[in-house]
């Protein structure tokens, strides 16, 4: 009689489940990520824009996500005809790159930015983003001005990941975050915790998505926030940030070569 001994195994099996589900959830701190690769390019635009095509070259030979993915988003801006738009096209083609839903290149590009900023030896060695990072900046510096330099109450949720902070911190998220102005729409991303940010340096992304239906708004990661209050939801911990200033680390880094004390290319 096998069939009524695999109704504990089962239930086992299922208790299992949701143990190794509730353990994979990280504990990190919210706090400035010192880490990040926060660049705001600021006094080199026409510099980094001119070093652009030979950068992005390099950065496709060495990074295949990267060029695959910008291949498909060329392609998805060409089907639009190209609109007008206050960006430039490698501007708008960056952030459709960037938004592809739940891309290699989003997890990876983010990763990186959250930790290319430990040292300039590590950005120097390690970050192979530069191009996608100066343009994505860009795009949301012009988009700010375009939309009246408004702020916005938007929604992002985080999974397998709670963050611990405390009213009065100032905190960054580090990377370009993805956010939404329908809180239904940052739940469904959400199974830990979910944040409610009025943002004033974060941008309205719909009309470069292929999912406009999600809101997006893009924070950067050079925007701080101050911790106003920490809940407990429905079983989710909400972490409510409000805009406080930008502050950056890096400026014009990639700019200032190798004449940092570091070095790539040994003594």
């Amino acid at each position: 009689w096998p069939l009524p001994s695999m109704a504990p195994l089962a239930l086992c099996l299922a208790l299992l489940a949701m143990a190794v589900a509730t353990v994979a959830a990280e504990t990190r701190p919210l706090d400035m990520s010192p880490s990040s690769f926060d660049d705001q390019y600021r006094g080199c635009v026409p510099a980094m824009t001119a070093a652009l095509p030979a950068l992005n070259q390099s950065e496709f030979q060495n990074n295949p996500v990267f060029a695959k993915t910008w291949a498909k988003a060329v392609a998805m801006w060409q089907s639009r005809g190209s609109p007008l738009s206050p960006l430039s096209p490698e501007e708008a083609i960056a952030i459709m790159a960037y938004s592809i839903d739940n891309s290699k290149l989003y997890w990876e590009f983010n990763a990186a930015v959250r930790t290319a900023g430990s040292s300039r030896r590590e950005y120097r060695h390690s970050f192979q983003y530069n191009t996608l990072h100066f343009l994505l900046t860009q795009a949301v510096l012009k988009l700010r001005d375009t939309q009246g330099q408004k702020c916005h109450d938007v929604f992002r949720g985080v999974h397998d990941v709670q963050f611990e902070a405390q009213p009065g911190d100032e905190v960054r998220f580090g990377q370009f975050a993805s956010s939404s102005l329908d809180r239904e729409v940052a739940q469904r991303y959400s199974n830990d915790m979910v944040f409610k940010v009025h943002t004033c340096h974060g941008v309205d992304i719909q009309e470069f998505s292929d999912e406009p239906h999600l809101r997006e708004v893009l924070i950067p990661p050079f925007e701080t926030f101050q911790v106003t209050n920490v809940t407990r939801e429905g079983g989710k911990i909400q972490i409510q940030l409000r805009s406080a200033r930008t502050y950056s680390n890096y400026n014009c880094e990639w700019l200032r070569g190798d004449n940092t004390g570091d070095t790539t290319g040994g003594a």
